[in-house]
């Protein structure tokens, strides 16, 4: 199914979200495997749980880029003696991968895999100088106010 919503008026009214746009354009994939959690544990601390029953540790690559981590699984061929005749397979083990966009300032804090679901946690972590500052009014020099007290920026 294809968005069909056109975002050009907004894009020409504002700066700086084209990432948000071209994320909104792309996000209807019909691709739903492996099946996925996405919960928020704390303020800042967020977990993705993926469902990966039949893969192994070595079998999941995770990587994290600058506002984009991609988790990819690759089966590995049957060793020559352990292929196995299969009556009925109802677990998909076919290679998938799965990106999601994560915001400014989110990495990764671990990985792990047990019973056959892949969780991973991801923190914020705002620099201090991108926090807000309130700033006093008046100044010959510019002082930062926080909590009710001054301090020289």
């Amino acid at each position: 199914m294809r968005n069909s919503f056109d975002w050009t008026p907004y894009r020409r009214s504002t700066v700086g979200f084209d990432r948000l746009f071209d994320f909104l354009e792309n996000s209807g994939s019909a691709e739903n495997y492996p099946p996925f959690d996405i919960e928020k544990v704390a303020d800042d601390h967020f977990r993705i749980t993926i469902a990966v029953a039949g893969f192994k540790e070595d079998e999941i690559d995770i990587t994290a880029q600058q506002n984009m981590l991609a988790i990819t699984g690759r089966k590995a061929p049957a060793r020559e003696g352990e292929e196995r005749k299969l009556l009925y397979s109802g677990i998909a083990t076919r290679a998938f991968e799965r990106r999601f966009q994560l915001a400014d300032f989110v990495r990764v804090d671990r990985a792990d895999l047990a019973d056959g679901l892949l969780t991973i946690d991801l923190v914020r972590e705002v620099p201090e100088a991108m926090k807000p500052h309130k700033i006093a009014i008046g100044d010959s020099k510019p002082t930062l106010v926080e909590n009710g007290s001054k301090q020289a920026a």
